[in-house]
């Protein structure tokens, strides 16, 4: 309740990862995620936006061909508050005998509506492509998701262009052909799936940031990675998604563009310069391994350098 109300009280919130092994066996109530499944509830955060940018340093760091990849930049929208993860009545009940898990997969027109906006809008900001992921030939949700989507986007953003796709089609042509998508809106758990999904085609986790945010009040700036308790205390995590998620913050939440353009292109000049954590360094590559420590400390040094136009530095 604290941290929840500190983050509340603030201008903007730049989020570690959370979770990890010891807090596994606690009761649901008791562990991280489920606080940070409050903590969106209840800052009315209901809309992710995940990018997904392939920069030309890091192709090779794609497990996927040259061609495939080179110029992805895809924007994934995904709800945040509603969907199966919220959806009541929940539970674990015993019925004739055995136990019964079951969960409700719910969205209301105003949910859809409010993420639709959102989605339109930062579609017709970016290449004005909308493609709304869906499973509407079975799930009932699904169609009722994709009448409200279509009525939006044709009522409000006539210069964007709506398609629409089943989550499992989605799911193959991300790594088919993923430069046919600009701007993908789906629900909580299609977007969740997706979103990691994407991250691939970049070649890590540990390089996509993410914003979180509400209709009103401090956005939740974070890295799309989780906490990567296997490698905890030994200097080889990532830190440019979080570098890049500050950066985030600065452009969507603080009104900051420039700062937020300094930090983006201090990355890239540490990539430029050939260095790379374990997770994208590739044998042979001729790049310097960096640990953690010394990537942030790189970027940090490029953003003492680097010219911003004479704004105030970060």
């Amino acid at each position: 309740e604290e941290s929840l109300k500190q983050c509340l009280g603030s201008d903007s919130v730049l989020l570690a990862c959370i979770g990890g092994y010891k807090w596994d066996n606690n009761p649901r109530e008791l562990r991280p995620e489920t606080g940070l499944l409050k903590m969106r509830k209840e800052m009315g955060l209901f809309a992710n936006l995940r990018p997904a940018k392939v920069l030309d340093q890091l192709i090779d760091a794609s497990t996927l061909k040259r061609e495939v990849v080179e110029g992805v930049d895809v924007m994934v929208v995904r709800e945040l508050t509603g969907d199966v993860y919220f959806g009541t009545p929940k539970g674990i009940d015993e019925v004739d005998g055995q136990r019964v898990g079951y969960n409700n997969m719910i969205y209301s027109e105003s949910e859809i509506e409010r993420i639709a906006r959102v989605a339109g809008d930062v579609a017709s900001k970016r290449g004005g492509k909308l493609c709304s992921v869906d499973k509407a030939n079975v799930l009932d949700v699904s169609q009722l998701w994709r009448e409200v989507v279509t009525n939006v986007i044709t009522e409000d953003f006539s210069d964007v262009e709506l398609s629409h796709m089943y989550v499992d089609n989605a799911a193959m042509q991300l790594i088919r052909w993923p430069k046919q998508f600009d701007t993908i809106v789906c629900g909580n758990i299609f977007g969740d799936i997706l979103s990691d999904e994407a991250s691939m085609l970049v070649g890590s986790l540990g390089m996509l940031p993410s914003a979180s945010i509400g209709e009103s009040g401090p956005g939740v700036f974070e890295p799309c990675h989780g906490s990567a308790p296997d490698i905890a205390g030994e200097n080889k995590a990532n830190p440019l998604a979080m570098i890049l998620s500050a950066a985030m913050m600065l452009k969507y939440d603080l009104d900051r563009p420039e700062e937020a353009q300094l930090l983006e292109d201090a990355v890239e000049a540490a990539l430029d310069k050939g260095y790379r954590t374990a997770d994208i360094k590739q044998e042979g590559d001729g790049c310097e391994l960096l640990g953690c420590v010394e990537m942030g400390e790189a970027v940090a040094e490029l953003v003492e350098t680097l010219d911003m136009k004479d704004t105030v530095a970060v």
